[in-house]
């Protein structure tokens, strides 16, 4: 573990030393050197094939592999203008500099070791339960902020077959007719929704139907069940079992998702958190640190 340690120290020691070369553009200009392949030149610094390598190896073809190459060089150069010109215009603390490069890697070795630990041991399923819980004892973070509907909704060609006959499946209650009316719509529409579980953005239902210039949604949705319309293309069926509308606590089936989430992101904090908390407390217990001149 030890010698774990100390290699440790002495990579962050060398990457850090490492950095100093970056910032020495105005004092060391380099020259081309001779035995290598040049791609591209900013001032005195050049860029060489051999730094290319590696890039391409996932591409497709040549074409891919001339457009990466290209992509890195012109990047390449982008970056030693700016570097060049933030020179010409700032006097940079050289020790500030390098502290920043150091605090850099390190966050960005944490981080990567922090993520392994994370990918290693998290557990992504997210039971019922918890879901429900979570939805319990946070309704109030749940409101909405828009209407929402659960119900049917489908947008047909004004030229499909039969059409006069889907405001009759799209109301029946019967399992044949969701079955024809599924069929139907697999067949003709241009857009369905048809699970009548699932809670939709109203302004997403609407949207670009002659139903998006209703004035007042609320009013609408409180007067409306069932709505046949059309414009000079096409035909919108939509049949409401249900509405929320805004600033009422979102349902549970229309926050699930996020809620999950919420609650795999809250297991990744917390796997962060106590990775740090072991590891503090079991290098204090081998005495594997010290403050000096404690009060």
């Amino acid at each position: 573990m030890k010698c774990m340690k100390n290699s440790f120290m002495v990579l962050l020691t060398g990457l850090a030393l490492g950095g100093c070369d970056l910032f020495k553009i105005k004092e060391e200009l380099p020259q081309m050197e001779p035995d290598k392949v040049a791609v591209a030149r900013v001032f005195e610094n050049f860029l060489y094939e051999e730094d290319l390598e590696g890039l391409t190896s996932e591409a497709i073809n040549s074409e891919d592999s001339a457009d990466i190459s290209d992509r890195y060089v012109r990047s390449w150069i982008q970056k030693q203008l700016l570097l060049n010109k933030a020179y010409d215009e700032i006097n940079f603390d050289e020790a500030e500099l390098q502290r920043k490069i150091l605090d850099y890697r390190y966050a960005l070795m944490v981080h990567e070791y922090k993520q392994l630990h994370i990918d290693q041991n998290l557990r992504t399923e997210v039971s019922e339960e918890e879901i429900q819980q979570y939805y319990t004892n946070h309704e109030d973070n749940f409101e909405l902020k828009q209407n929402i509907i659960r119900g049917l909704f489908i947008k047909l060609p004004v030229e499909a077959p039969r059409i006069s006959k889907v405001g009759k499946l799209i109301r029946s209650k019967k399992p044949e007719d969701r079955d024809e009316l599924v069929s139907y719509c697999y067949q003709f529409a241009s857009f369905y929704s048809v699970e009548d579980t699932v809670w939709l953005n109203f302004d997403d239902v609407i949207k670009n139907t002659p139903l998006s210039s209703i004035p007042n949604q609320e009013q609408y949705l409180k007067s409306n069940k069932y709505v046949e319309t059309n414009d000079q293309n096409f035909q919108y069926f939509l049949y409401i079992y249900e509405y929320k509308i805004t600033d009422q606590i979102s349902p549970l089936e229309f926050v699930r998702d996020n809620i999950a989430e919420i609650i795999v992101n809250r297991r990744k904090i917390a796997l962060a958190n106590k990775l740090e908390s072991d590891i503090y407390t079991q290098a204090l217990n081998n005495n594997d640190f010290e403050i000096f001149n404690e009060e």
